[in-house]
């Protein structure tokens, strides 16, 4: 099989991988945690997991009747770093709700236009309207973290940014839109893991890009620039919920729970929605 990339995602594997993480992926079985850090040595349980994600897209089916109902606007920004889960959540989300009121945002590298546009108009037009829901997979906070570490912006147009992101969020937030920004977090070895599997199975070659690869050198060039946009972007009206992702069952789960957490709908069943596990959700402090 022809790997994409030429293979580079096996050969930053065996030749440019940090000794900790090489040995730890070699060592660790499938349901293994990688990443000591992580509250949980295994993988949570497929049976556990089914029987409770079952009764949160319950839940979340209730929300959407619920925003139609009531002409409620629900954003639910969903980042985070490569591999950390963001698809596979958002998927999660919306396999039971009408896609006709619950859409999916993924935005491609702006055009021309709109590159000399005000930066967050682009994402304007996506907003919700009235009894929508709508997760942003990435968001205009691809300016804060990739752009940052790629040299796609420029310092002055970052600082432009961090300046007009919490003014902005406060206009949505005052203008009726329910706010809800999600960081998933993964741990290298769990990242470099996934990035393997992916390179591995063709069904997963269209989820890689050359911007992953690259973005395996820049593991700190992350960190820094995660660590500055949560400090600058986690305000008293949009705080960032953090998700620690390394096992996919419980950040889920987490992630579910934490939107649920913000909404007073009616027959909530608090007994499903319960608060998301504090031991890998959490603030900013969270990111360690």
């Amino acid at each position: 099989m022809t790997k994409p990339f030429d293979g580079a995602i096996s050969k930053f594997y065996e030749n440019d991988a940090p000794a900790d993480i090489r040995n730890a992926i070699a060592d660790a079985g499938k349901k293994d945690i990688l990443d000591p850090s992580y509250p949980y040595d295994r993988a949570m349980r497929t049976s556990d997991y089914e029987d409770e994600i079952d009764e949160l897209q319950i839940e979340l089916v209730k929300v959407q009747s619920w925003a139609k109902e009531h002409g409620k606007r629900i954003a639910i920004v969903f980042e985070g770093r490569d591999a950390a889960g963001k698809g596979g959540t958002i998927k999660r989300f919306r396999e039971n709700l009408n896609p006709r009121s619950a859409r999916v945002v993924a935005l491609s590298k702006p055009t021309e236009t709109e590159r000399s546009e005000w930066y967050f108009q682009r994402y304007i037009k996506h907003l919700p309207s009235a009894g929508e829901i709508v997760m942003f997979d990435r968001s205009w906070y691809n300016r804060g973290v990739v752009e940052k570490v790629f040299g796609f912006c420029t310092d002055k147009q970052r600082e432009q940014f961090f300046s007009q992101v919490n003014d902005f969020e406060q206009m949505l937030i005052n203008d009726g839109i329910i706010l809800i920004k999600l960081w998933l977090n993964v741990g290298r070895g769990e990242q470099l893991r996934r990035f393997l599997g992916r390179e591995g199975d063709r069904l997963k070659h269209w989820k890689l890009s050359g911007i992953d690869v690259k973005g395996l050198y820049k593991w700190d060039e992350y960190t820094t620039a995660i660590n500055e946009t949560m400090e600058q972007s986690s305000s008293k009206h949009a705080p960032w919920q953090i998700i620690r992702t390394d096992d996919k069952k419980r950040a889920r789960l987490a992630a579910i729970r934490t939107v649920l957490e913000h909404l007073d709908y009616e027959t909530k069943d608090k007994s499903a929605a319960q608060s998301p596990d504090t031991k890998i959700t959490g603030g900013t402090e969270i990111l360690g």
